[in-house]
């Protein structure tokens, strides 16, 4: 009989002027942080994660500044955000250098945290092309359309381009592409293919990481 994996636990982290509500799956293992992209939230990574979790790691998907359930700020500069993150992980007391991973425009901030911060591998997916830089190029290069009709709930972006206003210095950014060569070959098999992976085929997307820990 298998075990049941954990159940998804919501926590915030930071104070109140730079506050962030965070999902936490399992208490033990290699921290996993899971980091969506612009215009998304946290709620992307759920099918993911519960596949994920279990004894071997403990899955963390916070809500960007702005998005979710964190409260906005004038300015989200992506060093800045990778500090707080690096306390967040910190605070879990698991002692491990993280799996960071980074979806659509929250590459840079995974990259960001990986330059900055001991990280045990980085893994972006579904980068955006630089010349992205408005709500509408960001949800065109993300094609949130093309993800299973189950799963459109957790792939519903905000459209709203005041949001974007405080991430300014994340635009005009140059790709960090470590998702191919982090990703691939490492589950026996190909990686998931196409946008909204950890969505299409969650399940694989979780082997993928695993393989990883």
């Amino acid at each position: 009989m298998h075990p049941q994996p954990p159940l998804r636990t919501t926590h915030v982290a930071g104070n109140p002027t730079a506050m962030l509500m965070f999902d936490r799956w399992g208490q033990f293992g290699r921290p996993v942080l899971l980091l969506h992209g612009l215009l998304f939230d946290r709620t992307m990574w759920w099918p993911a994660a519960a596949a994920l979790a279990g004894p071997r790691c403990t899955v963390v998907a916070p809500d960007l500044p702005g998005h979710g359930q964190s409260p906005p700020r004038d300015d989200c500069r992506v060093e800045d955000l990778a500090a707080q993150l690096a306390v967040l992980v910190h605070q879990l007391g698991l002692h491990r250098a993280p799996i960071v991973v980074g979806h659509a425009s929250a590459s840079r901030l995974a990259a960001a945290f990986a330059a900055g911060h001991a990280t045990h591998d980085l893994v972006t997916v579904d980068e955006p092309p630089v010349d992205a830089t408005d709500v509408e190029d960001l949800i065109a290069a993300a094609r949130p359309g093309d993800v299973p009709e189950h799963y459109q709930p957790y792939a519903r972006p905000r459209t709203d381009p005041a949001l974007l206003c405080a991430y300014g210095s994340w635009l005009h950014q140059p790709p960090a592409r470590r998702n191919q060569p982090a990703l691939a070959g490492r589950a026996g098999g190909r990686p998931p293919a196409g946008p909204f992976a950890h969505l299409t085929d969650p399940d694989a997307f979780a082997a993928q990481l695993r393989e990883l820990l």
